[in-house]
């Protein structure tokens, strides 16, 4: 078996992670990690980052979403900053998103959620989901 994957889901699940554990050969690289975020989360994310972009200033520019997803996920992981290679640039560390599981996408849109409350966000999503 080259590469594979169980979604543990019931006891068989289990039992069927258990005995491919017992025929794995020497060196095989065991990974054991939560789900993923979910579909639905992702594209509320992208919806939500949509509208602080349309709407909200950010000390005298306009950030697109790409630039508010990084702002978020640096201030949800308290990410580190550090010098960039060329002189003057900074690199925030740590913010892909893409490995988030759902209990960290959630506390992520939560603090979208926070932060555009406090600045008169107007949600889109709801109106394009009616």
């Amino acid at each position: 078996m080259g590469r594979a994957l169980i979604i543990v889901r019931s006891a068989d699940d289990r039992q069927k992670a258990a005995a491919w554990c017992q025929k794995a050969p020497a060196g095989t690289r065991i990974e054991y990690r939560r789900g993923r975020r979910s579909l639905p989360q992702n594209a509320l994310l992208w919806a939500r980052l949509t509208d602080v972009a349309q709407q909200v200033e950010w000390y005298g520019q306009k950030l697109t979403p790409d630039d508010w997803k990084t702002m978020f996920t640096a201030s949800l992981r308290k990410s580190r900053v550090v010098p960039g290679i060329d002189p003057g640039s900074f690199v925030l560390l740590g913010l892909h998103t893409s490995e988030m599981d759902k209990e960290e996408m959630t506390n992520l849109l939560d603090l979208i959620d926070a932060f555009a409350a406090e600045r008169g966000v107007t949600w889109h999503w709801e109106e394009q989901a009616a």
